[in-house]
Protein backbone atom coordinates (compact mmCIF):
# COMPACT_ATOMS: atom_id res chain seq x y z
CA UNK A 1 0.00 0.00 0.00
CA UNK A 2 1.24 3.50 -0.87
CA UNK A 3 2.27 5.44 2.25
CA UNK A 4 0.96 9.00 2.12
CA UNK A 5 1.90 11.71 4.65
CA UNK A 6 -0.23 14.78 5.38
CA UNK A 7 1.21 18.13 6.47
CA UNK A 8 -0.96 21.09 7.55
CA UNK A 9 -0.03 24.78 7.95
CA UNK A 10 -3.25 26.76 7.49
CA UNK A 11 -3.16 29.66 9.98
CA UNK A 12 -3.06 33.25 8.73
CA UNK A 13 -0.32 35.11 10.65
CA UNK A 14 -0.22 38.90 10.98
CA UNK A 15 3.28 39.86 12.14
CA UNK A 16 4.87 43.13 13.18
CA UNK A 17 4.53 46.13 15.47
CA UNK A 18 0.99 47.48 15.19
CA UNK A 19 -0.43 44.22 13.82
CA UNK A 20 -3.33 44.41 16.30
CA UNK A 21 -4.74 47.46 14.53
CA UNK A 22 -4.62 45.65 11.20
CA UNK A 23 -6.42 42.69 12.75
CA UNK A 24 -9.18 44.92 14.11
CA UNK A 25 -9.64 46.43 10.66
CA UNK A 26 -10.08 42.94 9.21
CA UNK A 27 -12.79 42.12 11.73
CA UNK A 28 -14.50 45.42 10.98
CA UNK A 29 -14.60 44.50 7.30
CA UNK A 30 -16.32 41.18 8.09
CA UNK A 31 -20.07 40.83 8.63
CA UNK A 32 -21.19 42.53 11.84
CA UNK A 33 -20.73 40.36 14.94
CA UNK A 34 -19.94 40.55 18.64
CA UNK A 35 -16.79 38.85 19.92
CA UNK A 36 -15.82 37.54 23.34
CA UNK A 37 -12.32 38.73 24.32
CA UNK A 38 -10.74 36.13 26.60
CA UNK A 39 -7.78 37.20 28.73
CA UNK A 40 -6.47 37.07 32.29
CA UNK A 41 -6.63 39.60 35.14
CA UNK A 42 -2.90 40.29 35.04
CA UNK A 43 -3.08 41.51 31.45
CA UNK A 44 -6.08 43.68 32.30
CA UNK A 45 -4.19 45.21 35.25
CA UNK A 46 -1.11 45.77 33.07
CA UNK A 47 -3.19 47.56 30.43
CA UNK A 48 -2.17 45.13 27.68
CA UNK A 49 -5.65 43.69 27.20
CA UNK A 50 -6.99 47.25 27.07
CA UNK A 51 -4.71 48.04 24.14
CA UNK A 52 -6.38 45.29 22.15
CA UNK A 53 -9.81 46.46 23.26
CA UNK A 54 -8.95 50.03 22.25
CA UNK A 55 -8.02 48.80 18.77
CA UNK A 56 -11.36 47.00 18.50
CA UNK A 57 -13.23 50.11 19.63
CA UNK A 58 -11.35 52.26 17.12
CA UNK A 59 -12.44 49.95 14.32
CA UNK A 60 -16.04 49.72 15.53
CA UNK A 61 -15.87 46.04 16.50
CA UNK A 62 -18.37 45.01 19.19
CA UNK A 63 -17.01 42.84 22.01
CA UNK A 64 -17.45 41.68 25.58
CA UNK A 65 -14.49 41.11 27.94
CA UNK A 66 -13.95 37.91 29.97
CA UNK A 67 -10.83 37.91 32.15
CA UNK A 68 -11.33 35.14 34.73
CA UNK A 69 -8.54 32.82 33.50
CA UNK A 70 -6.12 31.10 35.87
CA UNK A 71 -2.42 30.60 35.09
CA UNK A 72 -3.06 26.85 34.95
CA UNK A 73 -6.62 26.97 33.59
CA UNK A 74 -9.34 24.82 35.12
CA UNK A 75 -12.70 23.68 33.87
CA UNK A 76 -14.48 26.33 35.94
CA UNK A 77 -12.74 29.00 33.82
CA UNK A 78 -14.25 27.46 30.72
CA UNK A 79 -17.73 27.24 32.19
CA UNK A 80 -17.64 30.90 33.24
CA UNK A 81 -16.39 31.81 29.79
CA UNK A 82 -19.23 29.94 28.13
CA UNK A 83 -21.70 31.89 30.29
CA UNK A 84 -20.09 35.15 29.14
CA UNK A 85 -20.05 34.00 25.52
CA UNK A 86 -23.77 33.23 25.59
CA UNK A 87 -24.66 36.38 27.54
CA UNK A 88 -22.92 38.47 24.86
CA UNK A 89 -24.57 36.50 22.07
CA UNK A 90 -21.09 36.32 20.61
CA UNK A 91 -20.23 34.85 17.24
CA UNK A 92 -16.49 34.50 17.74
CA UNK A 93 -13.73 34.47 20.37
CA UNK A 94 -10.56 36.54 20.57
CA UNK A 95 -7.86 35.20 22.89
CA UNK A 96 -5.41 37.74 24.32
CA UNK A 97 -2.57 36.44 26.45
CA UNK A 98 -0.33 33.45 26.92
CA UNK A 99 -1.17 29.80 26.52
CA UNK A 100 -3.71 29.86 29.34
CA UNK A 101 -5.98 32.44 27.72
CA UNK A 102 -5.65 30.79 24.32
CA UNK A 103 -6.39 27.34 25.73
CA UNK A 104 -9.48 28.60 27.56
CA UNK A 105 -10.70 30.42 24.45
CA UNK A 106 -10.42 27.29 22.32
CA UNK A 107 -12.20 25.13 24.85
CA UNK A 108 -14.95 27.74 25.31
CA UNK A 109 -15.59 27.22 21.60
CA UNK A 110 -15.98 23.49 22.23
CA UNK A 111 -17.99 23.74 25.44
CA UNK A 112 -20.36 26.37 23.99
CA UNK A 113 -21.38 23.93 21.26
CA UNK A 114 -21.09 20.54 23.03
CA UNK A 115 -22.26 19.10 26.34
CA UNK A 116 -19.56 18.31 28.95
CA UNK A 117 -17.80 17.31 31.06
CA UNK A 118 -14.51 18.32 29.46
CA UNK A 119 -12.85 15.03 30.44
CA UNK A 120 -14.87 13.20 27.81
CA UNK A 121 -13.00 15.15 25.11
CA UNK A 122 -9.62 13.86 26.34
CA UNK A 123 -7.55 13.33 23.20
CA UNK A 124 -5.75 10.38 24.79
CA UNK A 125 -9.11 8.58 24.93
CA UNK A 126 -10.32 9.47 21.45
CA UNK A 127 -12.30 12.48 22.63
CA UNK A 128 -11.73 14.31 19.36
CA UNK A 129 -14.35 12.06 17.77
CA UNK A 130 -16.97 13.61 20.09
CA UNK A 131 -16.34 17.13 18.75
CA UNK A 132 -18.84 17.01 15.93
CA UNK A 133 -20.64 20.37 15.91
CA UNK A 134 -19.30 23.46 14.11
CA UNK A 135 -17.20 25.69 16.39
CA UNK A 136 -17.28 29.49 16.47
CA UNK A 137 -14.14 31.08 15.02
CA UNK A 138 -11.24 31.68 17.39
CA UNK A 139 -8.59 34.37 16.87
CA UNK A 140 -5.39 34.51 18.92
CA UNK A 141 -3.21 37.42 20.04
CA UNK A 142 -0.28 36.08 22.07
CA UNK A 143 1.38 38.35 24.60
CA UNK A 144 4.08 35.82 25.50
CA UNK A 145 6.45 33.99 23.19
CA UNK A 146 6.25 30.39 24.31
CA UNK A 147 3.30 28.09 23.88
CA UNK A 148 2.59 28.84 20.23
CA UNK A 149 -1.02 28.00 20.97
CA UNK A 150 -2.00 30.66 18.44
CA UNK A 151 -1.19 28.19 15.65
CA UNK A 152 -2.21 25.00 17.48
CA UNK A 153 -5.20 22.69 17.28
CA UNK A 154 -5.20 21.71 20.94
CA UNK A 155 -5.66 23.06 24.44
CA UNK A 156 -4.77 21.85 27.92
CA UNK A 157 -7.28 22.28 30.75
CA UNK A 158 -7.39 20.75 34.25
CA UNK A 159 -10.60 18.73 34.13
CA UNK A 160 -12.80 19.05 37.18
CA UNK A 161 -13.76 15.41 37.61
CA UNK A 162 -10.25 13.98 37.18
CA UNK A 163 -8.08 16.82 38.51
CA UNK A 164 -5.45 16.27 35.80
CA UNK A 165 -4.32 18.29 32.81
CA UNK A 166 -6.38 17.12 29.84
CA UNK A 167 -5.38 17.63 26.22
CA UNK A 168 -8.36 18.49 24.02
CA UNK A 169 -7.67 18.39 20.29
CA UNK A 170 -9.59 19.02 17.11
CA UNK A 171 -8.58 20.60 13.78
CA UNK A 172 -11.44 23.09 13.98
CA UNK A 173 -10.03 24.51 17.24
CA UNK A 174 -7.24 26.08 15.18
CA UNK A 175 -7.35 29.90 15.36
CA UNK A 176 -8.30 31.52 12.06
CA UNK A 177 -5.80 34.38 12.51
CA UNK A 178 -2.76 34.69 14.79
CA UNK A 179 -1.61 38.23 15.55
CA UNK A 180 2.09 38.48 16.44
CA UNK A 181 2.56 42.05 17.64
CA UNK A 182 5.81 42.47 19.62
CA UNK A 183 4.59 45.69 21.23
CA UNK A 184 2.19 43.62 23.34
CA UNK A 185 4.96 41.55 24.93
CA UNK A 186 7.00 44.54 26.12
CA UNK A 187 6.74 44.90 29.88
CA UNK A 188 6.62 41.22 30.75
CA UNK A 189 8.62 40.25 33.84
CA UNK A 190 12.01 38.84 32.89
CA UNK A 191 11.24 35.43 34.38
CA UNK A 192 8.08 35.14 32.25
CA UNK A 193 10.00 36.09 29.11
CA UNK A 194 12.66 33.50 29.99
CA UNK A 195 10.30 30.68 30.93
CA UNK A 196 8.03 31.13 27.93
CA UNK A 197 11.05 31.41 25.64
CA UNK A 198 12.39 28.10 26.94
CA UNK A 199 8.95 26.61 26.35
CA UNK A 200 9.31 27.56 22.68
CA UNK A 201 12.75 25.93 22.67
CA UNK A 202 11.34 22.77 24.26
CA UNK A 203 8.68 22.52 21.57
CA UNK A 204 11.29 22.83 18.86
CA UNK A 205 13.84 20.43 20.31
CA UNK A 206 11.32 17.75 21.23
CA UNK A 207 9.77 18.00 17.77
CA UNK A 208 13.18 17.62 16.16
CA UNK A 209 13.96 14.54 18.25
CA UNK A 210 10.46 13.03 17.92
CA UNK A 211 10.08 9.84 15.95
CA UNK A 212 8.22 10.00 12.66
CA UNK A 213 8.74 11.43 9.20
CA UNK A 214 8.12 15.17 8.84
CA UNK A 215 11.01 17.01 7.16
CA UNK A 216 9.04 20.27 7.06
CA UNK A 217 8.49 20.18 10.83
CA UNK A 218 12.14 19.26 11.38
CA UNK A 219 13.33 22.26 9.37
CA UNK A 220 10.97 24.65 11.16
CA UNK A 221 12.04 23.24 14.54
CA UNK A 222 15.71 23.80 13.74
CA UNK A 223 14.97 27.36 12.67
CA UNK A 224 12.97 27.99 15.84
CA UNK A 225 15.80 26.77 18.07
CA UNK A 226 18.27 28.96 16.22
CA UNK A 227 16.06 32.00 16.84
CA UNK A 228 15.65 31.24 20.56
CA UNK A 229 19.39 30.77 21.07
CA UNK A 230 20.09 34.11 19.37
CA UNK A 231 17.23 36.26 20.61
CA UNK A 232 16.07 35.01 24.04
CA UNK A 233 19.19 36.25 25.90
CA UNK A 234 18.99 39.53 24.01
CA UNK A 235 15.35 40.18 24.87
CA UNK A 236 15.94 39.23 28.52
CA UNK A 237 18.75 41.81 28.66
CA UNK A 238 16.94 44.46 26.63
CA UNK A 239 13.19 44.07 27.26
CA UNK A 240 12.19 46.86 24.86
CA UNK A 241 14.01 45.31 21.88
CA UNK A 242 11.06 44.91 19.49
CA UNK A 243 13.14 43.07 16.90
CA UNK A 244 14.10 40.33 19.35
CA UNK A 245 10.61 40.22 20.85
CA UNK A 246 9.21 39.79 17.36
CA UNK A 247 11.67 37.02 16.60
CA UNK A 248 10.69 35.23 19.82
CA UNK A 249 7.01 35.42 18.85
CA UNK A 250 7.95 33.84 15.53
CA UNK A 251 9.96 31.12 17.30
CA UNK A 252 6.97 30.29 19.49
CA UNK A 253 4.67 29.99 16.48
CA UNK A 254 7.29 27.96 14.66
CA UNK A 255 7.58 25.53 17.58
CA UNK A 256 3.86 24.93 17.74
CA UNK A 257 3.58 24.68 13.97
CA UNK A 258 6.34 22.09 13.99
CA UNK A 259 5.01 19.96 16.84
CA UNK A 260 2.19 18.59 14.76
CA UNK A 261 4.95 15.97 14.23
CA UNK A 262 4.83 15.18 17.96
CA UNK A 263 6.54 16.07 21.22
CA UNK A 264 8.17 13.81 23.80
CA UNK A 265 8.76 12.79 27.36
CA UNK A 266 9.71 16.29 28.58
CA UNK A 267 6.15 17.48 28.09
CA UNK A 268 4.65 14.36 29.66
CA UNK A 269 6.82 14.92 32.72
CA UNK A 270 6.07 18.65 32.83
CA UNK A 271 2.28 18.48 32.85
CA UNK A 272 1.96 16.78 36.29
CA UNK A 273 4.45 19.25 37.78
CA UNK A 274 2.14 22.11 36.85
CA UNK A 275 -0.92 20.30 38.19
CA UNK A 276 0.61 19.23 41.51
CA UNK A 277 2.96 22.13 42.31
CA UNK A 278 1.64 24.97 40.17
CA UNK A 279 4.98 25.26 38.34
CA UNK A 280 4.80 27.40 35.19
CA UNK A 281 4.76 25.03 32.22
CA UNK A 282 7.65 26.68 30.40
CA UNK A 283 9.73 26.73 33.58
CA UNK A 284 8.99 23.04 34.14
CA UNK A 285 10.15 22.23 30.61
CA UNK A 286 13.30 24.31 31.06
CA UNK A 287 14.26 22.56 34.30
CA UNK A 288 13.46 19.08 32.97
CA UNK A 289 15.38 19.21 29.70
CA UNK A 290 19.00 19.08 30.94
CA UNK A 291 18.65 16.25 33.50
CA UNK A 292 16.18 14.17 31.48
CA UNK A 293 18.10 14.41 28.20
CA UNK A 294 21.25 13.52 30.17
CA UNK A 295 19.46 10.57 31.79
CA UNK A 296 18.33 9.28 28.40
CA UNK A 297 21.82 9.61 26.96
CA UNK A 298 23.39 7.81 29.93
CA UNK A 299 20.85 5.06 30.58
CA UNK A 300 19.12 4.51 27.22
CA UNK A 301 22.05 4.95 24.86
CA UNK A 302 21.46 1.49 23.36
CA UNK A 303 18.10 2.77 22.05
CA UNK A 304 19.64 5.77 20.27
CA UNK A 305 19.65 5.29 16.52
CA UNK A 306 22.40 6.78 14.40
CA UNK A 307 19.85 9.29 13.14
CA UNK A 308 18.90 10.38 16.67
CA UNK A 309 22.54 10.79 17.67
CA UNK A 310 23.08 12.89 14.54
CA UNK A 311 20.08 15.05 15.49
CA UNK A 312 21.53 15.66 18.95
CA UNK A 313 24.78 16.62 17.27
CA UNK A 314 23.04 19.07 14.98
CA UNK A 315 21.34 20.73 17.96
CA UNK A 316 24.76 21.08 19.59
CA UNK A 317 26.02 22.86 16.46
CA UNK A 318 23.22 25.43 16.78
CA UNK A 319 25.03 26.57 19.94
CA UNK A 320 28.31 26.90 17.98
CA UNK A 321 29.48 23.78 19.76
CA UNK A 322 31.14 20.62 18.48
CA UNK A 323 28.55 18.18 17.18
CA UNK A 324 28.61 15.88 20.19
CA UNK A 325 25.31 14.46 21.48
CA UNK A 326 26.59 14.34 25.06
CA UNK A 327 27.02 18.12 25.12
CA UNK A 328 23.36 18.96 24.50
CA UNK A 329 22.11 18.78 28.14
CA UNK A 330 24.85 21.13 29.35
CA UNK A 331 24.32 23.53 26.44
CA UNK A 332 20.61 23.79 27.28
CA UNK A 333 21.43 24.23 30.96
CA UNK A 334 23.78 27.10 30.09
CA UNK A 335 21.08 28.78 28.01
CA UNK A 336 18.69 28.50 30.97
CA UNK A 337 21.28 30.03 33.29
CA UNK A 338 22.05 32.77 30.78
CA UNK A 339 18.40 33.95 30.88
CA UNK A 340 18.12 33.70 34.66
CA UNK A 341 16.54 30.29 35.13
CA UNK A 342 18.56 28.95 38.05
CA UNK A 343 16.01 27.14 40.18
CA UNK A 344 15.85 23.38 40.65
CA UNK A 345 12.72 21.25 40.64
CA UNK A 346 13.22 20.18 44.29
CA UNK A 347 13.28 23.87 45.22
CA UNK A 348 9.89 24.19 43.53
CA UNK A 349 8.37 21.17 45.28
CA UNK A 350 9.50 17.96 43.59
CA UNK A 351 9.89 15.35 46.31
CA UNK A 352 10.76 11.66 46.33
CA UNK A 353 7.48 10.87 48.10
CA UNK A 354 5.49 12.20 45.13
CA UNK A 355 7.41 10.52 42.32
CA UNK A 356 5.35 7.34 41.94
CA UNK A 357 2.11 9.31 41.59
CA UNK A 358 3.75 11.80 39.24
CA UNK A 359 5.14 8.98 37.11
CA UNK A 360 1.73 7.37 36.76
CA UNK A 361 0.23 10.64 35.60
CA UNK A 362 3.13 11.32 33.22
CA UNK A 363 2.86 7.85 31.71
CA UNK A 364 -0.85 8.47 31.04
CA UNK A 365 0.01 11.71 29.21
CA UNK A 366 0.01 11.20 25.41
CA UNK A 367 3.00 13.41 24.57
CA UNK A 368 5.61 10.72 25.19
CA UNK A 369 4.08 8.47 22.51
CA UNK A 370 6.32 10.20 19.95
CA UNK A 371 9.41 10.25 22.16
CA UNK A 372 12.28 8.62 20.26
CA UNK A 373 13.09 6.47 23.29
CA UNK A 374 10.24 4.23 24.52
CA UNK A 375 9.27 5.08 28.09
CA UNK A 376 7.69 2.85 30.73
CA UNK A 377 6.08 4.12 33.92
CA UNK A 378 9.22 3.02 35.78
CA UNK A 379 11.28 5.06 33.32
CA UNK A 380 9.13 8.11 34.09
CA UNK A 381 9.90 7.68 37.78
CA UNK A 382 13.61 7.31 37.03
CA UNK A 383 13.56 10.46 34.91
CA UNK A 384 11.99 12.43 37.77
CA UNK A 385 14.61 11.05 40.15
CA UNK A 386 17.31 12.29 37.78
CA UNK A 387 16.02 15.80 38.59
CA UNK A 388 16.43 15.47 42.37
Amino acid sequence: MLLVHQFNYPTTILYGAGAVAGFAERLCAAPAATYLVVTDPGLVAAGIANRVCDALVASGVAFSLFSDVHGNPVEADVRAGVDSYRAANAAGIIAVGGGSAMDVAKVIAVAATHDGPLSKFDDAKGGDELITNPLPPVYAIPTTAGTGSEVGRSAVIIAEDTGVKTVIFHPTMLPRIAVLDPELSVGLPRWVTAATGMDAFAHCVETYFAKGFHPMADAIALGGMEIVIAHLPRVCDEPADLDSRGHMLLAASMGATAFQKGLGVIHSLAHPLSTRYGIHHGLANALLMPPVFRWQLETKRDQFSDDLLARYGRVARLFDSPAAAALVPDLIARLCARVGIDQTLPQLGLAEADIDALAAEAFADPCHASNPIAMTEADMAAAYRACL
